[in-house]
Formats: C-alpha cells, structure tokens, sequence
C-alpha cells in the first residue's frame, strides 16, 4: 500500500500547518527529513532538510502502528503555516515516494484497518463541517458510537433471533419448533417496533445536521424580504413598495441559539393571473413542504388574511407586521420598521426549532444513507414476521437479509461498495 501525505490543517497563511504521513514508508520517509524517529506520541523539534536543502524547523510527532488514527505508521509535522514552506515539503515526501491523499482517503483507511466503522467516519465529516454547538453535539455522540451502538444492538438481536428460527428448523420434529418459532417471531417483532420509532422521526436528524429550513409565506408587502433580511442581519432580499418584487426563492443561512436554521424568502402568495408570478407561487409553496413556515401578514390591513389561497399549508407560526401603525391583530405583532416585537420573535422561533429538533436523547438518524438502509430491514422483518408456523425457514432468510442492511450503516458487510460512496466529499487530510 502506498504511503499517502497531506494538509491536515486548513489551507492558506497561518501560523502553524500540519502535514499528515502515513503508511508503511512514513517511518523511513520521516527518518530521511528529520533524521530518528522520536519516541511514539512525544513532539519533538527537528530540522527538516531534503538532499541538504533545509525545509523549516518543525514539530515532529511520530505514531506507531497500531496505535494512530489510520492505524498506520502515521508522522506529522508541525510546520510554519507558509506557502513556500508547505509546498517544499510536500515536494520532498513526493520526491521521496509518498503520494499526495486523495480526499477522505485517511479515514477511509481507518475504517479499514478497524480504527473506526462507518458511522463514527462519517462523524468526523460532521464535526469538520459543523457550524453550530448543536451540530456539534451530534456529531460527537455519533463519533462516540451512539449510533453504532444502536444499530449493532438491533444487528445483536437480529442475530439471537436468527438463532432460534434456525433452532425451530433443526428441532421441527422434536415438538420445541413451534416455541422456537414463537421466540424468534416476537424479537422481531420488537426489533421492527424499534426500528420504526428510529425512523418516524420527521428528518429531525438530518435538519440537525444539514440545517432546518424556515420558508416565510405571506401576501406582497406584508414585509417578507425585510424579515430575512432582519434575521440574517444583511440585506439577503431586495427590498421595494412595488408588490411582486420577490419572484424566486431567496436563501440565508444563520445560527439561531447553536441551531442552524435556512431562512427561504418566498414569492408573495395571492390569487394572480400572471404566469410569472404564479410560478413563483409555485415554488414557494414547493419550498414550505417538509420544513417550518412563518406566515407573514400585513397587520395595517382589515383583513390580513384577505386573497390568500385557500391550499395554503398551515403555518408553524403566524407573525402580523407593521404594528408601529397601531392595529393589532392574530399571533404576534412586530414591526421591522421600528424593531418592535423582533425579540419576541426570536425567542419564539427559536423554542420552536429547538421542539422540533431536539428529541427524548436517544441518537438521531443523520443521513440518508442510514434511512435507507433501516427502511430495507424493516421490509425484510415484516416479509418474514408474515411467514407461517410451519415455515421457519422464511424467517430466518429475512432475518439474515435484514442483518445486511443494517450491516451496511456500519461497514460490517459489504464495505468495499460503500467507501467510495461514503468518502467521495470528505476534504483533503481526512
């Protein structure tokens, strides 16, 4: 296996960069730059010279197979965060045999050599990409393993069941098949009921991870692009008088008390001959489906709600604008002229994200790759709870065929179809 080296520290002028080696030549690559290897996980400073052309004073800090992140022979250097300085050392692993990592190739490694499974892998992308505290969180308990744990527990369990259905094949004859079957039958029955609760979750995993979408709907000039534009704390939207200026779906994406929320402004929905103006109708409602919605009205009107069309999804929230001019009316009353009432506004919204995101602790379903995965076991387990007394044979192949699906989520089978897949959009150094 080649030895593969890159940046494991973000790109650009810094003060310290750290290049990451590993594999079988990292101890004799690192001896031929810095001379003797240190003892294992003790930073050391040496001079790093190629064929007498000095590189940088660094930081070297080695670690011995099996005991690093690959599982590898794996060395870093801590070098000056220069340009110059990273691309000469890169040069001279390259003159020296290394190659360049291609992305994720580190963690894929990892899961390789058993360092890590698939899901504690996919962890690390999360924290890497994390831009909140809440995803932050997640990211470390399924790097922990709480999502592993889950699903091999369920994996485990599939097994035992596994066992008896087999048992009540071997022993039909001796008058416990029928038990055997029983007992195999109702541990499925649990797992499926397991399962199911995991997975009716309403996306909370994925919005937690990917970010919660909030569409704001409302009629022109209730106030839409001033509202993105006051939560997002620049101007996202244009804002005009001329009723109709929004015709596409505008996007911004901030931090709401450690979640991150996408806050979509939406073409004004009313009744309309305009084509137009319809197809942006169309889309804002297209865009409301499976997220949150605000319902944004313009409080000065008698009737707010006058010309909205009656398919309107029912909001999460219904916000009057425009309370500087005195009227009030249903739900809460800001003004985005004055400012009046936004704080509210955000206390609210954020309680309300924090509900719908937030569950009862256990690990969340995160990707769906997972989802996939846990909806074909589920399948396999109801084709075979369906089986007849006299067939146990017809649940246990279920059985084994759910255990591969749920297999897959953590690499205990089938790991090869799945790196390419899993690693594609990891970053250079992981």
């Amino acid at each position: 296996m080649d030895s593969i080296f890159a940046l494991a520290s973000s790109p650009g002028r810094a003060g310290v960069a750290v290049v990451r080696l590993s594999g079988p030549d990292a101890g004799p690559l690192a001896t031929a730059l810095a001379g003797p290897l240190p003892p294992p996980r003790q930073a050391v400073l040496r001079r790093l010279a190629h064929y007498g052309a000095e590189i940088d004073h660094a930081l070297l800090i080695w670690f011995a197979a099996p005991h690093s992140f690959t599982g590898e022979d794996v060395a870093e250097f801590h070098i000056h965060g220069g340009r110059a300085i990273r691309e000469a050392l890169f040069s001279a692993l390259a003159a020296l045999g290394a190659r360049p990592a291609e992305p994720g190739e580190f963690s894929r490694r990892a899961v390789e050599n058993g360092k890590l499974d698939l899901t504690q892998a996919e962890a690390i992308a999360d924290l890497v990409d994390a831009e909140t505290p809440a995803q932050l969180r997640q990211a470390l308990r399924q790097h922990d393993g709480a999502l592993a744990d889950l699903y091999e527990g369920w994996r485990a369990g599939m097994i035992a069941a596994l066992g008896r259905a087999e048992a009540a094949i071997d022993f039909s004859d001796d008058g416990v098949g029928g038990s055997e079957f029983d007992a195999a039958r109702g541990a499925a029955e649990e797992i499926v009921k397991q399962i199911q609760e995991h997975t009716d979750d309403s996306g909370r995993g994925e919005s937690l991870r990917e970010g919660l979408r909030l569409t704001i709907l409302g009629p022109p000039n209730a106030g839409k692009s001033s509202l993105i534009n006051a939560l997002a704390r620049r101007d996202v939207a244009i804002v005009a008088n001329t009723p109709g200026t929004t015709r596409d779906v505008v996007e911004a994406r901030l931090d709401l008390g450690g979640y991150l929320l996408q806050v979509a402004d939406t073409a004004g929905v009313r009744q309309t001959t305009d084509t137009i103006e319809a197809e942006g109708m169309r889309r804002a409602l297209s865009h409301a489906a499976g997220g949150m919605t605000l319902l944004l009205l313009d409080g000065s009107l008698e009737n707010p709600r006058a010309g909205l069309p009656a398919d309107l999804p029912e909001p999460d929230m219904i916000v009057c604008n425009k309370s500087d001019l005195g009227v009030g009316r249903e739900g809460l009353s800001i003004s985005l002229k004055t400012g009046a009432g936004m704080a509210e506004l955000l206390k609210m919204l954020q309680q309300k994200v924090q509900h719908k995101l937030e569950g009862d602790g256990a690990p969340l379903l995160t990707r769906p790759r997972h989802r996939h995965a846990l909806n074909e076991a589920l399948a396999h387990l109801r084709h075979g709870l369906a089986a007849p007394r006299d067939q146990p044979e017809l649940l246990a192949e279920d059985l084994r065929l759910a255990m591969r699906a749920i297999g897959r989520i953590t690499g205990r089978v089938d790991v090869e179809e799945l790196l390419d897949f899993v690693f594609r959009d990891f970053c250079i150094g992981k």
